[in-house]
């Protein structure tokens, strides 16, 4: 449970972080349109902060979560996903914001890599819902 409450205070810092930089980085720019860059902001408080608070209450409420291989590999894989995902949106985004004009190659680049992050984080919803099955299936074993 507290390995999942870390993990949460460092995706709200990094929201809050990704946050400030989109509104700073924009009026610095002097750019009042919308970009990508503004859903880091909520990409990693959301699928970051609130989603390890969630998994920190079921850690204390299935004291065997932690113990599984699925919720291991949730842990991995899912936090690869997150942060790529966000460094994904934060590149589109200053891109964005600073009117850069990519080649046909540079913009399929981010956006396979945008594609892949997701799949990563599907991959890792996944796993955290088998592993929460597998908990309450040991909990009714009990």
């Amino acid at each position: 449970m507290k390995k999942c409450l870390n993990i949460s205070l460092i995706y709200a810092i990094a929201g809050l972080l990704g946050g400030v930089f989109y509104r700073e980085f924009s009026k610095m720019n002097g750019f009042d349109g919308v970009t990508a860059l503004g859903k880091v902001h909520t990409h990693l408080l959301l699928l970051g902060m609130i989603v390890f608070l969630i998994t920190a209450l079921f850690c204390a409420h299935f004291k065997s979560l932690p113990e599984h291989k699925s919720f291991k590999s949730f842990m991995v894989v899912y936090n690869i996903g997150v942060p790529m995902t966000a460094v994904m949106l934060a590149v589109r985004g200053v891109t964005e914001v600073l009117k850069t004009e990519l080649t046909r190659g540079a913009n399929a680049v981010i956006s396979g890599i945008s594609g892949l992050s997701h799949i990563i984080l599907a991959v890792g919803i996944i796993l955290l819902i088998v592993s929460l099955k597998g908990a309450a299936k040991s909990e009714d074993a009990k």
